[in-house]
């Protein structure tokens, strides 16, 4: 999906890179939407668990300092920012993906507020929605402008969660 594009993605194609025959592709899943949906949440539930995991015990500023560092390896042309981006878009069109989606971003949203409970930051529920947003946001203005350096908010954010 992520070199592709979604629509391009055909069960002959997983087939192939997979060295398996497409009948056993065809045999896993019952569509295509169903097959690109499944491998965009596994890999989906993949980025959010390393972002929400590179928190870890660091203080807040710290926290935000390590999620806006591990942003700069989605350089918005790169597969694994397609994926994501194409997931989204799709999400509009397949409920299954959209409430899957919804859930990983739920449960992100989740761990992010309760480190910044943890920490005592006012409102965690509150900036964890927005370090999320921006978070989405900035990938998807990365795929548009390769000149987006995530680092330059990492600031603001310090400062929010600083409260």
């Amino acid at each position: 999906m992520g070199e592709v594009g979604w629509g391009a993605v055909t069960t002959r194609l997983v087939a192939e890179r997979a060295g398996v025959n497409a009948a056993l592709v065809h045999y896993h899943f019952s569509s295509v939407p169903e097959l690109l949906s499944t491998a965009a949440l596994q890999r989906a539930a993949r980025v959010l668990a390393e972002s929400a995991q590179a928190l870890g015990t660091a203080s807040p500023a710290e926290g935000v300092e390590r999620i806006f560092e591990d942003l700069s390896r989605f350089t918005g042309a790169d597969p694994e920012s397609l994926l994501l981006a194409e997931a989204f878009l799709a999400a509009h069109r397949l409920p299954e993906l959209r409430a899957g989606l919804a859930e990983l971003v739920a449960d992100f949203r989740a761990r992010v507020a309760e480190w910044l409970r943890t920490a005592g930051v006012r409102d965690a529920d509150a900036v964890a929605l927005l370090l999320g947003a921006a978070i989405d946001g900035l990938v998807l203005h990365r795929a548009l402008d390769s000149s987006v350096d995530f680092r330059v908010v990492a600031g603001p954010f310090r400062r929010l969660v600083a409260g």
